[in-house]
């Protein structure tokens, strides 16, 4: 059973064996109770949070919180890889418009192609709305600008006003590791693609 425990804990992305394994210690050494609240936590979560139908942001409801809120800018959409992306721009505080969310990025060398990612649900509600302007935040990695370069390039017929995050935050590196002063510089000083 420990081996078990351990396996599905080295299953989750960047976790290696020894790391899982102390997981798995820890999760043992919980009393029952707490070890069943973090089940069920995991469990509930995954029956009850869907994908927002207009973001793609989980959600405990068809519509996300932040695409449910008025105050938010509906003229500008900030397009992510994942959620991650999203609780590092809300923790900055400077980002005020909506998102949505590809759940992962091209990668032939993946298997990965535009069909596997969120991308025909970001045309359709461009299509939809009076979105003025796209941001472009998939990351400065190899996949993060093939993915603006494609989506961009179908998105450029349309007469929006397409840019990119500027380049504070390294390549290579991920959205969710920048520290709030480089993810804020790195928006306002995006670029028109």
């Amino acid at each position: 059973m420990l081996e078990r425990l351990t396996e599905k804990f080295e299953s989750l992305p960047g976790i290696g064996y020894k790391s899982a394994e102390r997981m798995a210690f820890y999760v043992l050494s919980l009393p029952t109770e707490e070890a069943k609240d973090f089940a069920e936590a995991i469990i509930e979560s995954s029956e009850k949070l869907v994908r927002c139908e207009m973001c793609g942001c989980f959600s405990e409801d068809e519509v996300c919180d932040i695409c449910k809120d008025e105050s938010r800018e509906t003229s500008t959409i900030c397009v992510v890889q994942s959620m991650k992306d999203v609780f590092a721009f809300e923790r900055i505080n400077e980002y005020h418009g909506l998102y949505h969310v590809l759940h992962g990025l091209i990668s032939p060398m993946d298997g990965i192609s535009p069909d596997d990612i969120n991308i025909p649900k970001l045309l359709e509600r461009v299509q939809k709305s009076e979105v003025g302007e796209i941001i472009m935040a998939t990351g400065p990695t190899v996949e993060g600008e093939a993915t603006a370069m494609y989506i961009s390039r179908l998105l450029k017929p349309l007469g929006l006003k397409i840019t990119k995050l500027a380049y504070g935050i390294p390549i290579g590196a991920s959205l969710e590791y920048a520290d709030d002063v480089t993810l804020a510089i790195a928006l306002n000083s995006r670029r028109e693609i």
